[in-house]
């Protein structure tokens, strides 16, 4: 007897290692450099980053007076190129943990603030599209941004496509939790190495060391690890 219906899983983070701020910053001034923008202001290239709003987009291009769109696709353009440039190279891997939790007796899927071609780029990079049933990531586009987690969008439609009602979320960020908990879900919140300190506002169900742990707890009683 398994603890849920179904498991959904963050990406970035949490089955891969998550990209370096300093790639996305360089795939960021490179976006500005092909619509004729050749020197940003830093803090613009960090807002880009750290998770824009679409108010913040539009406000950034006025500035350069740019097209948010023409900008934008350039953005996401040079920002999936840099992650599958790492992923070949094997910058970026996946963690090795992750055999604990491909073969689950459970549906399970993907769900990402990344690109959605990414995620299917991933999946079938490290042969993991047989674990996953279902996988959403974001469309490349500026409306995308309004459906990023902590929205429960790309949640819903991931528990639509397993039909599935006692469903846990994994991930390794605050927005990850909140979305979980506003969509109704059970969380569970990955420590790595690059969220070992985190301190969360919102607490997760669980709080897990690892994705051992995680099969632990859809497996078995698992409960050692309940906040």
């Amino acid at each position: 007897m398994t603890a849920y219906d179904a498991v959904l899983f963050d990406s970035d983070g949490v089955l891969v290692e998550p990209p370096p701020a300093e790639t996305q910053s360089t795939a960021t001034r490179a976006a500005f450099r092909e619509v004729g923008v050749d020197d940003p202001d830093r803090r613009h290239v960090e807002a880009v980053v750290d998770g824009i709003t679409v108010e913040e987009l539009e406000g950034i291009c006025a500035a350069y007076d740019l097209d948010p769109e023409t900008f934008w696709e350039a953005r996401e353009h040079h920002d999936e190129r840099s992650q599958l440039d790492e992923f070949e190279r094997g910058v970026r891997g996946r963690y090795d943990d992750v055999s604990a939790i491909t073969d689950l007796p459970v549906d399970c899927g993907v769900v990402s603030n990344n690109h959605h071609t990414t995620i299917e780029y991933v999946l079938t990079q490290f042969g993991l599209e047989p674990a996953f049933e279902t996988y959403y990531g974001r469309e490349m586009t500026i409306e995308s941004l309004e459906l990023k987690k902590p929205n429960t969008h790309y949640l819903e439609r991931a528990m639509a496509d397993l039909a599935a009602e006692s469903v846990l979320y994994v991930g390794d960020s605050e927005s990850d939790i909140v979305a979980a908990t506003r969509a109704g879900l059970e969380s569970a919140f990955v420590r790595r190495p690059h969220c070992r300190e985190t301190e969360l506002e919102v607490a997760p169900t669980y709080d897990l060391g690892d994705l051992h742990d995680v099969a632990d707890l859809v497996c078995g009683d698992g409960r050692r690890g309940r906040s």
